[in-house]
């Protein structure tokens, strides 16, 4: 409570709402908000537009403590799709970008996801090719190369991947097909926010 109240006295706003921050990282009510959707193979905390600010603190403000809090609704509701998971991952970022912010955000939230489950984390494919943002509308989705992430572990049985956001889909497809050729039999996914529900569609 007193670190709250020292953010507030900072002038730091709750990124969930814009509001006053009256706890660490997340007011109480966004905080009391907080809950995982389902959809098919997928779970998610909500669409861009209401937890988009969580996103953009943890992905460029280095909140990096706000993983744990968004970890949590994730890994319930992961729990109560009743998946039977040998691993969890992170969709990986290139190298050059994990060297100037010093962090993957998808891998950090795995990371607590997998903590909180008691279920193994891997880094088990490696991004080898640069792509520009994907598209925000509009589902005409744009063909990446295969070979974006390539395998660096061999793994079986059925994996959890998570990213930060999931926009058109196309970048979790190939991390998907990536994952199976390193050896999982099935791939569910997990994401802090959607852009597109549509995106969501393919994947039911």
């Amino acid at each position: 409570m007193l670190w709250g109240l020292l953010e507030g006295l900072l002038g730091h706003a709750c990124p969930g709402c814009g509001g006053k921050l009256d706890a660490p990282l997340l007011c109480f009510a966004c905080r009391q908000g907080l809950k995982a959707f389902a959809a098919g193979e997928m779970v998610y905390l909500g669409l861009y537009g209401r937890v988009g600010g969580m996103v953009r603190a943890l992905k460029y403000r280095r909140r990096f403590a706000l993983a744990s809090l968004l970890a949590k609704p994730l890994a319930e509701g992961i729990q109560a799709r009743g998946w039977e998971l040998d691993g969890i991952t992170a969709v990986p970022t290139l190298l050059p970008r994990l060297v100037l912010r010093g962090y993957n955000p998808p891998e950090v939230l795995a990371q607590e996801v997998a903590r909180l489950m008691g279920i193994p984390y891997r880094r088990v494919l490696r991004r080898i090719r640069y792509t520009p943002s994907q598209p925000t509308r509009g589902r005409a989705r744009r063909r990446l190369p295969e070979d974006l992430f390539v395998p660096v572990l061999r793994v079986e049985g059925s994996w959890l991947l998570v990213d930060d956001v999931l926009t058109s889909g196309a970048t979790f497809l190939r991390a998907k097909e990536a994952l199976l050729k390193a050896g999982a039999s099935r791939v569910y996914g997990a994401f802090l926010a959607v852009r597109d529900p549509g995106a969501l569609g393919p994947y039911r």
